[in-house]
């Protein structure tokens, strides 16, 4: 994702110059913009998870995987199946599992991890105003839903094992987070 940053420094001090070279005067401000966002994923590494449909008088386990992932996905309006599979890629690559040493240097792939993917639209939660979060960044579920599909099927065209949550219902997920090893992506 394309970033442009503005920095001013403070006016106070006199011969700071902002990124154009020329001398601030006024108002100290930083300007930080972002071109586009793409599909966010909320990712953490896990020993273990799985995610249940719960219905009024049962629940069903629909998903579960061993050592890998467990990916919360977000989709907003403007995102593309190109977004859903760069993302894929990401996540297949990411270099968060210890190698020998034990330094994070080894991707889902080289550890032959498993993926646990759900969709969640509360990543698009707007809690700038007031208490209750704001929706509309998130996409509408018809365009959604084949996207998230999208993200989980380009991670299994990668050689990842892929377990997924059920679109449209109430999810509960339980994992054992590994180290805890958490991580925002937004392609």
């Amino acid at each position: 994702m394309p970033v442009t940053s503005r920095s001013f420094a403070p006016a106070s001090r006199p011969g700071w110059l902002n990124s154009n070279g020329v001398q601030v005067r006024g108002f100290a401000s930083s300007v930080l913009t972002c071109e586009a966002p793409g599909v966010r994923a909320l990712v953490q590494r896990v020993r273990s998870a799985h995610v249940d449909v719960i219905t009024d008088v049962s629940s069903e386990r629909v998903g579960e995987i061993t050592t890998g992932v467990c990916v919360l996905v977000g989709v907003t309006h403007d995102d593309t199946e190109d977004h859903a599979v760069r993302l894929a890629a990401k996540v297949a690559d990411l270099r968060i599992f210890a190698d020998d040493e034990g330094v994070m240097n080894r991707s889902l792939l080289e550890v032959d991890g498993e993926a646990l993917v759900v969709s969640q639209f509360t990543l698009y939660g707007d809690t700038g105003r007031g208490r209750r979060p704001g929706w509309s960044a998130a996409a509408r579920p018809e365009q959604a839903e084949p996207l998230v599909d999208r993200f989980a099927e380009a991670l299994g065209d990668r050689g990842v094992r892929v377990a997924t949550g059920r679109f449209r219902t109430d999810m509960q997920v339980g994992l054992v987070n590994d180290g805890p090893c958490t991580l925002m992506l937004e392609i």
